[in-house]
Order: structure tokens, then sequence, then C-alpha cells
């Protein structure tokens, strides 16, 4: 017996699963998906026009939100827009901090 499945019958399926098992499936995807040689861009394009709330921002660039917080109260980070009261940062400006960070840590 052949089963035919769709998109949506395997996302209603997925969606039954418990939350520990669907952390498992993005493990065993992204596990499955992964090509060493993809580059930045590759993988991360997506997310060029995106914002981040200031805890994303943190963890994008592996600083803790207390770090992250610091160097926005020295501009050395802005945020682009707020959403309510949540300050929003763009991408590409994270991105140039992150490059520049890693500038100074090689010289």
């Amino acid at each position: 017996m052949t089963m035919n499945l769709t998109a949506e019958a395997v996302f209603q399926d997925f969606r039954e699963l418990a939350i520990n098992e669907r952390m498992k499936f993005f493990q065993l995807l992204s596990a499955g998906l992964v090509d060493d040689n993809q580059t930045h861009e590759q993988v991360f394009g997506h997310l060029a026009g995106a914002e981040f709330t200031a805890q994303q921002a943190a963890e994008y660039l592996g600083m803790s939100i207390s770090t992250f917080r610091r160097n926005v109260g020295a501009k050395k980070i802005q945020a682009r827009s707020s959403v309510g009261r949540s300050d929003m940062f763009a991408t590409a400006d994270l991105k140039a901090f992150k490059k520049a960070q890693r500038a100074v840590k090689r010289s």
C-alpha cells in the first residue's frame, strides 16, 4: 500500500509532536542539509532585510544580553526601529559590528 503524503498532512502530524520531538526533528533536518562549504550569504542570506530583537541580536553576535546592552549604551550598536517598546536591530548593522569586532581581535 502506497501512502501519498502531502505537505499539509506532514505539517499536521508535526504539530501534534511533543516539543522535544519537534526540536529533535529540526536537529535531524539541519544535520541533513548542512554543507560545510556554504558561504555566509547562503546560510544567512534570507535574513538580509530582517530585524532582530535585542535578545536575538545578542545571540547572533554571540554575546550576553548585558554585553549587548552595554554596546547599545555606548552607541556602538543602534536600533533601526522599534515595535511597541522593543528596539529592533537591522541585520546589516549587526553584521558590520560583528565584522568590526573580528578585525579588532585580529589586530
